[in-house]
């Protein structure tokens, strides 16, 4: 099956069951994630299953409508060494497409523990996670525009996207800091440093008349 699209009527039966078996694990059991990074299960196919960039989840393409079904399938969430992201449970793997990130973080609080700002994101699936050495914060600026893009890692290989109007209250909290001898535009979180670009650049960015 593998190489194969999953994609069949019959295969409803075989979501359901995997919804199943991914509820087993988060439920009756200790609390937390499923251990997915531990699991070494056949690879079974892809699934016609997207994220899109916004956060929205498509099985068939269609929306999938129920926030929870939702949040039991980002539990199962894995991105491999081959940069792909699949859904596992201990009996099975298949893939999945990811247009952006598979989370988005859609709120942020700041917080302050021993006298350090500390910057705590949820995500779009109730993923509750502060910007620290585990779960650091990168920046990418790209386009003809520009456009900055902040991504935090939630867990494994597993980003999220920070949402545009979140960027903007992030990048409120930035301020100018020497980082191995460069000026750099930066935020501070749990006694760390995360650049975002260097000042000069952000400085001819501000200056740039350019819609």
């Amino acid at each position: 099956m593998a190489g194969e699209t999953i994609n069949t009527a019959a295969d409803a039966a075989g979501l359901a069951a995997m919804i199943a078996r991914a509820a087993e694990q988060t439920s009756g059991g200790k609390p937390g994630l499923p251990p997915v990074e531990r699991w070494n299960p056949p690879f079974c196919g892809d699934l016609d299953m997207e994220i899109r960039a916004d956060g929205t989840w498509f099985y068939l393409g269609t929306p999938i409508g129920r926030p929870a079904l939702v949040r039991l399938f980002s539990t199962v969430l894995r991105k491999d060494e081959d940069g792909k992201t699949y859904l596992v449970t201990p009996v099975e793997k298949v893939g999945i497409r990811v247009e952006d990130a598979p989370f988005l973080a859609v709120e942020m609080t700041i917080g302050e523990r021993d006298g350090a700002p500390v910057l705590t994101f949820r995500t779009n699936v109730g993923d509750l996670v502060e910007a620290d050495e585990a779960h650091p914060l990168r920046f990418v600026v790209e386009g003809d525009k520009r456009q900055l893009k902040p991504y935090l890692l939630v867990r494994g290989r597993l980003e999220a996207l920070v949402s545009r109007s979140v960027m903007y209250e992030l990048v409120g909290q930035g301020e100018v800091i020497d980082v191995d001898g460069v000026e750099m535009f930066a935020l501070r979180s749990a006694g760390l440093v995360f650049p975002v670009m260097p000042a000069a650049e952000l400085a001819a960015q501000s200056d740039d008349p350019s819609p």
